[in-house]
């Protein structure tokens, strides 16, 4: 299998890469260095010459602060790059990698035929990246994204609106006998299905190999407040419990509250078992130990 995967550089993007490459699959994942996704004719010519299978659409920009100062930008990097993708695809399979924040926050365990009600930009735009799937194609929503960073020895950030890098960020502060601050509060993303990266991967890989179709909750199944996630996950990796407060986000963090899903479709399309938190937590403890070892 041949895969060709945008953003292999990104917390999500090097996972990917690194279990399609365990799988076995070639994987062709250019930087951004080395195609810029906004430019058609330049994503076109990328993806004819891959000749791939599938393709996993994972790259956007990061620049969550500038979504709405440069909307042109934004619009460009996301729907852009998304119809880019897809007009080059031919006969691959596309998968684009969604989010949990295409919905309001209101929603508790949102099934995958849920319709979206996004509130903020980057809810929008992804929620308007899904509409340029092709009906042969497949949406892959993820949340609170845990695990190593494959490309990168730390993670980008310690602490966001939503849930990814808390689990990895906590244990190295409370290791480093470091006091860590869990945001709480009602103006950030509190609830949610914490999923491990390497799980996402796999999910994706199955609903290539099985092609399936259609919008997929690639979660884990246990929805989960952050606060309780950063209590569970003291206790997994045997920290001190003393170190860790909790206290209100900075003024320009936000999120909707609850974005919790429901995979129960997906977990039976795919033929998978979805990880609840103890079990994400153990593995992402294994996982952490072997990047330790292989730095």
């Amino acid at each position: 299998m041949r895969v060709y995967v945008t953003g292999g550089s990104g917390f999500v993007g090097s996972n990917l890469v690194h279990v399609f490459e365990q799988r076995g699959a070639e994987v062709i994942a250019p930087t951004h260095a080395q195609l810029d996704l906004t430019d058609a004719h330049a994503t076109g010519r990328s993806i004819r010459e891959a000749a791939p299978d599938a393709i996993v659409h994972a790259a956007i920009w990061n620049g969550f602060g500038d979504l709405l100062s440069d909307r042109r930008r934004a619009w460009d990097s996301f729907v852009g790059a998304t119809r880019n993708v897809v007009a080059a695809a031919g006969d691959a399979h596309v998968v684009l990698v969604s989010t949990d924040w295409v919905f309001d926050g209101t929603q508790h365990a949102a099934s995958e035929d849920e319709p979206p009600n996004p509130v903020n930009a980057y809810g929008f735009l992804k929620a308007a990246c899904e509409l340029v799937v092709p009906e042969n194609g497949t949406v892959a929503r993820i949340a609170g994204v845990q695990g190593v960073h494959r490309a990168r020895p730390r993670t980008p950030r310690a602490q966001d609106a939503g849930f990814g890098y808390l689990v990895a960020s906590l244990v190295e502060a409370l290791r480093a006998g470091e006091r860590f601050t869990v945001w709480d509060g009602p103006s950030i993303n509190a609830v949610a299905t914490p999923t491990l990266a390497t799980d996402v991967a796999e999910m994706i890989h199955a609903a290539i190999e099985k092609r399936v179709t259609g919008t997929l909750h690639c979660v884990g199944a246990e929805p989960i407040h952050r606060v309780d996630l950063a209590r569970r996950a003291v206790r997994a990796f045997g920290l001190d419990p003393a170190l860790l407060a909790t206290g209100p986000p900075p003024p320009d963090a936000s999120g909707p509250y609850d974005t919790s899903l429901d995979g129960t479709y997906t977990a039976k399309a795919l033929g998978v078992e979805l990880r609840g938190v103890d079990s994400l937590l153990s593995e992402l403890r294994v996982q952490l130990e072997e990047a330790a070892c292989t730095t």
